[in-house]
């Protein structure tokens, strides 16, 4: 209290208390556990990021950079612009291996993610689903070599697989590596046979999380097995189908492994040869880094237009469930 003249008596109003005078240490405290939390983050994910950076963006710098250069590794490097382009769009063996890329994905990607969803669809009711599902998703874990020299054993002409097609039809035994006519499909059937189990367990999670009352309802309103199927489980499934559409376009343009021990040499006049594997051959076969990583380049446009593709294309195919409220 102080006088004021006149004798008046006036009240000082003291100032609010500073929150962090009140709790001595309280500010502090929490910014030092949140930078504490911070470091401890970057401990974690520090691994993860110079992983990426030594093997993902370092490589992808070095690709672009030598796609517009001339180097084989040992000599001087030289810039030829678009040299390595136009030579690579000119090539035979590029244009054959986008035809054979876009080949194995228009075959097995159809045929694998349908297969998943009637295996998925026979699968949902069974008890003893766990069984099934741990041998259809024994391929995805195990080695790629390994599945393709398993593969390779059966394609032989006098492996079992063509064995049984001969007894079956009563034809000569198929030469399945050998033939540039059957190399593709064999490529197909492996590929198919490989990613088979992932995309099955993907689709029966699916096909579970659809909610049993809209199922009920339409089974009240008359709706059999196979209209169930179109029009309620096929449409609520179509969000993950999309999704799985564009992981198994994707995988299917970087085919490799499966070619490079399927087949020797790409196989029959270059039957079985992949925009990867030529990239590989020109990089690792021949040294040509330059050309090598043009066609990496071409690659990398094709995937974006593809997938480009699919999303313009998915307004007319999946349906959220938020859209149908």
């Amino acid at each position: 209290m102080t006088l004021q003249p006149g004798g008046a008596a006036a009240t000082t109003v003291a100032p609010p208390a500073d929150p962090a005078a009140s709790a001595p240490g309280g500010l502090n405290k929490e910014s030092a556990w949140r930078r504490r939390d911070r470091r401890w983050g970057y401990v974690f994910i520090g691994p993860q990021v110079v992983g990426m950076a030594v093997f993902v963006l370092l490589p992808f710098v070095a690709s672009m950079v030598l796609a517009f250069a001339s180097w084989n590794g040992l000599t001087e490097l030289t810039w030829v612009g678009l040299e390595n382009f136009t030579a690579q769009l000119q090539d035979e063996l590029l244009l054959r291996s986008i035809v054979n890329t876009l080949l194995i994905a228009i075959i097995t990607v159809p045929i694998g993610l349908g297969l998943a969803v009637v295996i998925a669809v026979a699968l949902e009711k069974l008890k003893t689903r766990t069984l099934y599902l741990i041998l259809f998703f024994a391929p995805v874990v195990t080695s790629t070599v390994a599945v393709a020299m398993i593969w390779q054993q059966m394609f032989r002409v006098d492996g079992v697989l063509s064995q049984t097609i001969s007894a079956i039809f009563g034809i000569a035994p198929p030469d399945w590596l050998g033939d540039p006519r059957l190399a593709l499909i064999a490529v197909c059937i492996v590929s198919i046979w490989s990613a088979l189990g992932l995309n099955v367990i993907i689709f029966l999670a699916g096909l579970q999380n659809i909610s049993p009352s809209v199922i009920e309802a339409a089974r009240i309103d008359g709706a059999g097995a196979f209209r169930l199927l179109r029009s309620i489980r096929l449409p609520l499934l179509s969000p993950i189908i999309f999704f799985s559409s564009i992981v198994a376009f994707i995988s299917s343009l970087q085919t490799f492994d499966t070619v490079f021990i399927l087949t020797a040499d790409a196989g029959p006049d270059n039957a079985t040869r992949t925009i990867v594997y030529h990239i590989y051959d020109l990089g690792f076969g021949r040294f040509e880094f330059g050309p090598s990583s043009a066609a990496s380049v071409i690659l990398l446009l094709l995937t974006l237009v593809i997938t480009a593709i699919q999303f313009g294309a998915q307004k007319k195919f999946v349906h959220y469930e938020d859209d149908a409220a």
